[in-house]
């Protein structure tokens, strides 16, 4: 099966800076950030494809995050200009599908989850 490892995590100031990052056991096409937050749905953050792919954002972290994956089997998430509601769950997850998406359910593996708080 394949498998998915966040690390990364931990506390941040507003306005500071965390980089996360997900090993999978195989290379695939898709991958993606959700986050949870108590309460609350899991939402989409950022999904990245293959080559020549591109990359994806939710409005609420567009210009302050960026998703990054190697030509090996890790992805990253740079998240600069932090705010307390960011504050959350962060999962990464993997879809066989060529096509990027917002929705969880088109993501078919997915980590355990790092936390990220920000506060002061």
């Amino acid at each position: 099966q394949v498998q998915l490892v966040e690390s990364g995590g931990g506390l941040a100031q507003p306005g500071g800076s965390l980089r996360l990052s997900c090993a999978a056991s195989v290379f695939t096409l898709i991958m993606g950030w959700f986050r949870q937050a108590p309460g609350k749905e899991r939402e989409f953050v950022a999904a990245v494809g293959g080559i020549g792919v591109g990359t994806y954002y939710s409005d609420s972290v567009k210009g302050r995050f960026t998703i990054s994956r190697d030509n090996a089997k890790t992805m990253y998430l740079q998240m600069n200009s932090l705010r307390p509601d960011d504050t959350a769950v962060y999962y990464c997850a993997t879809s066989v599908k060529p096509t990027i998406s917002s929705e969880p359910g088109e993501y078919n593996f997915w980590g355990q989850g790092t936390q990220v708080t920000v506060s002061s």
